[in-house]
């Protein structure tokens, strides 16, 4: 409660003219926490999915698949997430599910994109230098390509989780809550102190989460 009070405080100061200048529904950690777990649960959607597939298509096996596979995850960012999350609607209803969903679709493309790039890019004298070891197949993956592929792999996924925090802000729409609440509420009533409530704390949560990726990066990939 004395947050909310420097933060109304601060607002009232900022946007004089504003009635109500501070979004008073929810607090800001409150959406903060409903904002990121629709994130990290579309993110992990993403990458539950999206490795596997890209494993199963750099595989000889699966390698007929690839196109599709490139096809499908492009046309998912195409579309725009509003337009995802209203088609999504009759199956899901109101609440997160829809906007994970709508997320996931939106969040697929840096990941398989990195990931096909990680795992068919890699140095043919190593890989080479593995046969001759004796490695099996599942050895060669798990022992050889995916450590040489983890930094682009890992670059893939920050960069999805941080378009799909910022994209997150349209979850509100079909009562998914987080951060796009003020900004959603702001546009509706013309009140600019809502709009720079949600909008600011979702910069600085993108910058964060991104900050805070990339030193996980260097902690995983020491070596590079």
């Amino acid at each position: 409660m004395a947050q909310q009070s420097i933060w109304k405080v601060l607002f009232s100061l900022l946007f004089p003219s504003a009635q109500g200048p501070l979004f008073e529904r929810e607090t800001l950690l409150n959406l903060t926490l409903q904002h990121l777990a629709i994130t990290f649960g579309a993110g992990a959607l993403v990458v539950l999915v999206g490795l596997p597939l890209v494993v199963l298509v750099t595989r000889p096996a699966g390698a007929a698949f690839r196109p599709l596979l490139e096809n499908l995850v492009a046309v998912g960012q195409t579309f725009p997430p509003v337009a995802v999350l209203v088609l999504a609607l009759p199956f899901f209803g109101f609440g997160s599910s829809g906007a994970v969903l709508a997320l996931f679709l939106y969040g697929l493309l840096p990941v398989v994109r990195n990931g096909l790039e990680g795992l068919t890019s890699l140095p043919h004298d190593v890989l080479d230098a593995a046969k001759g070891m004796g490695y099996a197949r599942w050895q060669m993956l798990w022992r050889v390509e995916l450590p040489l592929a983890l930094p682009v792999i890992l670059a893939g996924i920050r960069t999805s989780l941080v378009l799909i925090l910022a994209t997150a802000t349209v979850a509100p729409l079909v009562g998914g809550g987080g951060l796009g609440v003020p900004i959603i509420a702001g546009l509706a009533v013309s009140n600019l102190a809502y709009v720079v409530q949600g909008a600011a704390a979702v910069a600085l949560l993108a910058v964060l989460l991104d900050w805070t990726l990339a030193r996980l990066e260097q902690a995983l990939t020491p070596w590079r």
